[in-house]
């Protein structure tokens, strides 16, 4: 198993928001994000599915990766100090198959929560 520990910091949520072009205020805003419920901030999704997908480009190079899919199970909360939230990932690769694929499962957690999980096959 291959592990991964990021932090999640407020700082990083607006950077990806620039980046990404998704500016709904449930990223940025502690005030709006209580109205609908949450008890701060919270992390892109999709920003937690490419940094579980690094673990994967580290494993093998980008062009091997042949699908990918992930399924968000929990917000994750991002609180405003200098931590943040530390999002932990962890791939688990199987042994090629008979067609040299390998599966690449892949776990998100914050804490004991797990956030979010998914799947990648990449050619050997």
């Amino acid at each position: 198993m291959t592990t991964l520990t990021i932090p999640l910091t407020r700082e990083k949520l607006v950077r990806y928001a620039g980046a990404s072009g998704d500016f709904n205020p449930i990223h940025y805003s502690d005030h709006f994000a209580r109205k609908l419920g949450q008890e701060s901030v919270i992390g892109h999704g999709m920003l937690t599915m490419g940094l579980a997908m690094r673990l994967v480009t580290d494993f093998a190079a980008p062009e091997k990766v042949r699908s990918c899919r992930f399924r968000f199970k929990r917000p994750v909360p991002v609180p405003d100090d200098a931590e943040g939230a530390a999002l932990h990932l962890e791939l688990e690769a199987s042994d090629p198959d008979d067609m040299g694929v390998i599966t690449c499962s892949l776990t998100a957690r914050v804490g004991d929560d797990v956030v979010g999980s998914g799947k990648a096959e990449v050619v050997a």
